[in-house]
């Protein structure tokens, strides 16, 4: 088996700068690291990771948590920061959960270095008293404006101000709006940008327009039949996320309803099936990539120095067009 002693000798090195190495010292050059790191590779040298926790105090693993795993959008999140993650030489534990107590039992326990929480809707007392103790916590993809920690974010607002804008010069006045939960800040900051930018343009969101989707593809489906059968029905809806989209297309579908000849359909996210050929939807996408190395720098910088202050990064992000609006092109800005 390979030691660290066979490391310093190939690198030309100290035994105690390899041990530097490993605990990411600040102590070694940049050229000194490089060179033991190519050592390393070269002689297949894996750490043991039971000492190096002992040595470093910590695990190299981190926990992410979220609260419905079968939402598409989610196994595409964790992609991303798995892929953070490995770039960073860190290990993942999921947690799937509504609250992620479980999550913040393992950081008490220092089973975890730190955790992600992508799908948050309110600080519980436990999250709330962890975020006091200045544990490492980053919340990614839905934020919490009552609680100062770590959170990375997309403008949730200004997409949905961007369909809104992008519906009303495309000519359509009755819009309809399918809504996700109440809780979650992204449904909430989506709505209220979208509502917003309306009004602005003269075409307030019409009470009898609005139906719940609940963020769940058969609520949607009954929502978006709702809507459809209404007196004068609208002609483009906007959803508040991609499975409740591709909902309100079923939805369409089922009444015999063509997309986009008789209702546009606008959905959140870009999750992989809205550009499969029989959804096509267009849908306001986030830079999911982006967002996930975002959140695992800050953890990072979180355990390696719980004293930073908090730190809030927000994202743009882009309406893309397809199918499921006549691919009408957006508005010049």
């Amino acid at each position: 088996m390979v030691t660290s002693r066979d490391v310093a000798r190939l690198a030309g090195v100290s035994q105690m700068t390899v041990s530097r190495v490993l605990q990411d010292s600040g102590k070694v050059a940049p050229q000194t690291r490089a060179r033991v790191l190519a050592a390393m590779r070269e002689a297949g040298y894996r750490p043991h990771a039971a000492a190096r926790t002992m040595r470093t105090r910590r695990t190299s693993t981190v926990g992410v948590v979220v609260a419905d795993i079968t939402n598409p959008f989610y196994p595409q999140l964790l992609e991303a920061v798995t892929e953070a993650l490995d770039a960073a030489d860190q290990r993942m534990v999921l947690w799937n959960g509504p609250d992620g107590s479980g999550a913040l039992e393992s950081l008490d326990e220092g089973t975890v270095d730190g955790l992600i929480f992508t799908t948050v809707t309110e600080a519980t007392p436990q999250l709330t008293d962890a975020v006091e103790r200045a544990d490492p916590i980053v919340l990614l993809h839905r934020g919490l404006d009552e609680l100062d920690c770590d959170q990375v974010t997309t403008d949730n607002a200004a997409g949905g101000r961007a369909v809104a804008e992008y519906l009303v010069t495309a000519g359509h006045t009755r819009i309809g709006f399918v809504s996700g939960p109440e809780l979650p800040s992204t449904a909430r900051h989506r709505e209220q940008g979208f509502r917003e930018r309306l009004a602005e343009l003269g075409h307030p969101l019409a009470d009898e327009l609005t139906s719940p989707g609940g963020f769940a593809h058969d609520v949607a489906r009954s929502a978006m039949r709702r809507l459809l059968e209404l007196e004068s029905p609208p002609t483009a809806v906007f959803c508040a996320n991609d499975l409740t989209a591709l909902g309100a297309v079923d939805g369409a579908v089922s009444l015999g309803r063509r997309v986009p000849e008789d209702v546009w359909v606008v959905g959140y996210d870009d999750i992989a099936l809205t550009a499969w050929d029989s959804y096509d939807v267009t849908t306001v996408r986030q830079p999911i990539a982006e967002m996930a190395r975002a959140s695992v720098r800050l953890l990072l910088e979180r355990i390696g120095d719980r004293g930073l202050p908090p730190r809030k990064e927000c994202f743009s992000s882009e309406l893309v067009v397809r199918g499921s609006t006549a691919r009408t092109a957006r508005p010049a800005v």
